[in-house]
């Protein structure tokens, strides 16, 4: 099988080194490997995301020297491919329409440690969605969502961990001294988050139905994302698709130690270049 790696950045910013990093492994490990290198344009977020910062990863990933194969990947083109996903998951009895917004989730989170309650969190520090909305009554949440009421779909994790019964989820990580499988715990994250009403999908479903269409069998990507690793197995098991290897790299830092943002135009390969820093600069950079 030939090796398909990518890079998915999303046009909601400038790149930086950190970016630099993760393109610069996936196109070195696919020439190594006479793979494929695919660019994926993650703009699934109408808000955020611009042409004119599209345009710029164009011009920053070939300043770089790096190649791709066309057609490049829009996820705003494929939103019917998302929705497909989320009615097979709905179809499965697996998803529920949640319609408390974040304040209400804050004051409820609040009010329960104002109590002395300790409110569950995810591996980000989130505070988890009350499980007690799962169990809206179900024509009340057909009269909203016909109302238009605002809400997200939001996966009913224990409902889909029954759904598997006894069969163990883990996926296999990279880039040590010898690959290892890693057990996969998506119930961390409690019911996240697979539809927007503000944006069609979410990272996590979009990504997983991309790799899969794609035929991407090597997710190299940062450490920020190594957690997110177990709900994109569940995801790729509950909707059958194929599972990557994973390699979840280091992260580039600043001064403060803090990761590489996009509101860091220090390091915007824009900014480099036009300080007349070269290529090889920055691989020197980044340690390449």
């Amino acid at each position: 099988m030939t090796p398909v790696f990518r890079f998915a950045p999303s046009p909601n910013g400038e790149l930086h080194l950190g970016h630099a990093l993760s393109a610069i492994l996936n196109h070195d490990m696919a020439r190594e490997t006479s793979g494929r290198f695919l660019l994926r344009i993650e703009d699934i977020d109408p808000q955020r995301c611009r042409p004119e910062f599209e345009a710029q990863i164009f011009e920053d990933l070939r300043w770089l020297g790096l190649n791709w194969e066309e057609p490049v990947r829009r996820q705003s083109e494929h939103v019917d491919v998302y929705r497909d996903a989320l009615k097979k998951l709905r179809g499965m009895g697996l998803v529920y329409p949640a319609f408390l917004s974040r304040a209400e989730v804050k004051r409820r989170v609040a009010e329960a440690e104002e109590r002395g309650d300790d409110w569950p969190r995810d591996p980000d520090g989130t505070p988890l969605y009350p499980t007690e909305e799962r169990e809206l009554d179900s024509a009340l949440a057909a009269s909203r969502l016909k109302a238009g009421d605002r809400h997200l779909w939001r996966l009913n994790m224990d409902r889909a961990l029954e759904h598997l019964g006894s069969e163990r989820l883990d996926w296999l990580e990279t880039g040590h001294a010898a690959p290892e499988r890693i057990p996969a715990h998506p119930s961390l994250w409690g019911d996240v988050a697979l539809w927007r009403w503000d944006a069609p999908s979410s990272y996590h479903l979009s990504v997983v139905v991309d790799d899969a269409l794609q035929g991407v069998t090597h997710v190299v990507r940062g450490r920020d994302l190594y957690w997110s690793t177990p709900v994109h197995r569940l995801l790729q098991r509950l909707l059958d698709l194929p599972q990557p290897t994973y390699l979840h790299h280091r992260l580039l830092t600043d001064e403060s130690g803090q990761k590489l943002s996009k509101s860091l135009r220090s390091t915007g390969l824009r900014a480099l270049r036009q300080a007349g820093e070269t290529p090889s600069d920055i691989r020197r950079r980044i340690g390449l």
